[in-house]
């Protein structure tokens, strides 16, 4: 059920957040911010989310960074949570696939609005 679903989105556009945020929230998942990558990764690593959501360009730490610490050099760590890259930088094919080896789905802001986002995230959780 959603409403048991904790999704952490880290995302530096506050703005960007919130609007995907008040989506999920409609849909019942309960949704916390970090708005850097180091903040995101501390967070990760603090509780248990069932899904992240997460931007590849950010300050402190990218979401490359966060993702190849929080699933480990293996690709084994955390495995018990989903990890969503959500950007809307253009990668070439070799980076999206190296990127999607690692996470659970990789998705284009520009290619989706928000009702697409919790139809995505509901058929992960």
């Amino acid at each position: 059920m959603a409403g048991s679903k904790i999704i952490l989105f880290v995302e530096d556009d506050k703005p960007i957040a919130e609007m995907y945020s008040r989506v999920l929230e409609r849909e019942g998942y309960h949704v916390e911010f970090a708005y850097n990558g180091a903040e995101g990764l501390r967070k990760a690593n603090a509780k248990h989310y069932d899904l992240i959501l997460l931007d590849i360009m950010m300050p402190e730490k990218t979401g490359i960074e966060v993702l190849n610490e929080l699933r480990g050099t293996d690709g084994s760590g955390n495995p018990d949570t989903k990890i969503v890259i959500l950007t809307n930088l253009a990668q070439d094919k070799t980076s999206q696939e190296a990127l999607k080896a690692q996470a659970d789905g990789y998705i284009i802001k520009a290619d989706i609005v928000p009702s697409q986002l919790a139809s995505i995230i509901a058929k992960l959780l």
